[in-house]
């Protein structure tokens, strides 16, 4: 095996191993380290030297890291382990194979992450991921809690709070309340946050203690403070990570956000004074890194890479932040990944456990952190590199949309079905619609390019439109499809061009004529050359997906990597000045641009980017709808004129 060394200035220019528009290649370290794992565990994953597979957080927080470079590639096979290794835990009614509530264990809860992705998707049997997500919330209700409200890690460990629980318990916490429509949760998810940092953090040193317990009575709780003696590295990078992750789904105008915000601000320069000048790396016990025995430590530095790249890509911390993490990513790199002569990555100097108290009793002494063995492909390790490389790959790529706005339309196109608390809810091509009718994974990929996702379920004006550089309006409603369809009216055309005309990016998503209102669509789009026209063509039958294939030769705008995607039942297009054909196949105009005055219109006959056509789940992988996605969210971004 060969140590990768990585120079200096890899995360200061773009990777030669990713796209110009920021596709990222196959050779990306965190889809390399995804598949390493799934040939280490090609059935299920076992952790540690278990010889069969337990519902664990390990196991969790690596399928977490494989969902999300899932939807940084559309490889289907990504969703489809983590489904398989999630399935193998339930049996119809949502049960959790080895998983027994009376434990009142956080580490536990952590896995109910995968459990909330798989239900959000499209998949026959998902109802019983609810039910299983349901007991893992109906235990949070019932955890033992302190005298001031915060959990106990496990009911074994009376009266403690540690900081691995507060990454183990309240992501999962706040997607289930953002999910099912708990927002008073969002308050308690706070004050477990807010106990940490007014019980376990040292005002000397702006460090974290691992532990504190209530009731002062353990051993290794201080008689004063009842914190732990040291600040263990990784025990402090869940806490980290559970800070960027939390606020994922914290709502935006809930007070306690701020706060949330705060403490990440306030921990992200100690974080940066103990980080190692030399190497960028953290060391295990945080605060003595000259000390005998004591080391950098992989999946600290991996949490705390992850932390800072994401806290400062979302807004939450100032730039400067991105140098450290790209510094101590680097020293990842150099000191503990390595390629295996078979192709697998491995991960090395990641410490196998940290606790406190049990039996044999650990003491919470520096010399019982350095005592515990290191291993070699830790899942705590693996999972915490996969998540900071994704931070990193995304941080390296095009950010072609920094500081853009992507808006949706959901006033024309406007439909309903029940939610998930039990009050109707908008979907089909929406933002926020992860089933097959949704536009959340296209989203995902504006997301990624550093774009802000909006919807609009306004009329469009001068006033609503004002703050859009993106404005994607696909499939008006017909009666058949809503009540009450809005429709395309003289004003709302005259606002839309004049948007345009000012430097605004308008994209126009038909449907065939049985599915869309065309005619007022049309108004629209013969402003600007383009007319959808009533031809249906792409029909499919079942699933004879060949029957769907355009071809896109090599040097088309926009697709620079795309060769052959997958459209269905479109309409075709009709053109005149100032239009342009992009795409044609077969003498049809599939996609036309047009340029009018400093903006620009792109058209399709078909929203061909939802999530059933582009996650690489249901259509054969020499489709490249995914990459299609990327090539076209980059080149939209790209035609924003210059502020």
């Amino acid at each position: 095996m060969s140590l990768c060394k990585v120079p200096p200035w890899w995360l200061g220019m773009a990777l030669s191993t990713w796209l110009s528009v920021g596709v990222q290649a196959q050779s990306a370290w965190s889809e390399r380290m995804v598949e390493s794992v799934m040939r280490w565990h090609p059935d299920s994953i076992v952790v540690g030297g278990k010889k069969t597979a337990l519902w664990n957080y390990e196991q969790g927080f690596v399928l977490k890291g494989i969902e999300r470079v899932w939807t940084r590639t559309g490889h289907g096979r990504y969703f489809e382990y983590l489904r398989q290794n999630t399935d193998r835990f339930l049996d119809k009614e949502g049960n959790i194979r080895t998983y027994k509530r009376s434990d009142y264990n956080l580490d536990h809860v952590a896995s109910g992450r995968t459990l909330l992705t798989l239900y959000q998707k499209s998949l026959p049997d998902r109802t019983r991921y609810r039910q299983a997500a349901d007991r893992l919330w109906a235990q949070l209700g019932q955890q033992p809690r302190t005298p001031e409200g915060g959990y106990w890690h496990k009911q074994r460990y009376p009266h403690q709070m540690w900081l691995d629980g507060l990454f183990m318990a309240e992501p999962f916490a706040a997607e289930y309340s953002a999910l099912f429509g708990h927002p008073e949760h969002f308050q308690d998810i706070a004050r477990q946050f807010a106990l940490i940092e007014a019980r376990a953090v040292d005002e000397k040193t702006g460090l974290i203690y691992h532990a504190f317990d209530a009731s002062r009575k353990e051993p290794w709780a201080d008689p004063k403070t009842g914190r732990s003696g040291q600040f263990w590295g990784r025990a402090v990078g869940w806490y980290a990570m559970a800070l960027v992750d939390v606020l994922d789904y914290f709502p935006a105008d809930h007070p306690e956000r701020k706060t949330l915000i705060g403490y990440l601000q306030r921990l992200a320069p100690v974080l940066l004074r103990y980080q190692d000048a030399s190497s960028g790396l953290w060391y295990q016990i945080l605060d003595q890194a000259g000390r005998e025995g004591n080391y950098p430590e992989a999946s600290a530095s991996c949490m705390f890479v992850y932390a800072l790249a994401k806290g400062t890509r979302l807004g939450y911390l100032p730039a400067t932040y991105a140098a450290a993490a790209r510094k101590g990513y680097e020293g990842v790199l150099s000191s503990f990944v390595k390629e295996e002569t078979d192709g697998t990555l491995s991960l090395h100097q990641t410490v196998s456990v940290g606790g406190l108290g049990g039996s044999p009793y650990r003491d919470g002494s520096y010399e019982y952190y350095l005592s515990e063995p290191l291993r070699t492909n830790d899942l705590k390790g693996v999972g915490a590199f996969i998540f900071a490389s994704l931070e990193m790959e995304i941080a390296a790529g095009s950010r072609v949309g920094e500081g853009k706005s992507v808006l949706l339309d959901t006033y024309f196109n406007r439909e309903f079905r029940p939610g998930t608390s039990g009050q109707p809810e908008p979907y089909h091509y929406t933002w926020d619609d992860q089933q097959h009718s949704g536009f959340w994974l296209w989203g995902t990929i504006f997301r990624d390019l550093g774009a802000q996702t909006r919807s609009l379920p306004e009329v469009p004006t001068a006033g609503t439109l004002a703050g859009a550089d993106v404005y994607i309006i696909v499939d008006p409603d017909t009666p058949r499809e809503t009540a009450q369809p809005n429709y395309l009216e003289a004003t709302h055309r005259a606002a839309i061009r004049t948007w345009v005309e000012r430097g605004g990016v308008l994209v126009l998503m038909a449907n065939d004529t049985a599915n869309c209102e065309i005619p007022r669509f049309n108004q629209l789009a013969g402003l600007f050359g383009i007319r959808f026209t009533d031809k249906n063509r792409n029909r499919v039958q079942g699933s004879q997906f060949e029957q769907g294939r355009i071809d896109i030769p090599a040097g088309t705008l926009i697709f620079g990597q795309t060769r052959a995607v997958y459209i269905k039942e479109l309409a075709p297009l009709a053109l005149a000045a100032p239009a342009e054909a992009l795409v044609t196949d077969q003498g049809d105009v599939i996609l036309a641009r047009a340029k009018y005055g400093k903006g620009t219109v792109l058209a399709v006959g078909d929203p061909w980017l939802y999530n059933e056509y582009v996650d690489g789940r249901k259509i054969p992988p020499h489709f490249q709808n995914f990459r299609a996605a990327q090539e076209l969210s980059a080149w939209l971004l790209a035609q924003v004129p210059a502020r």
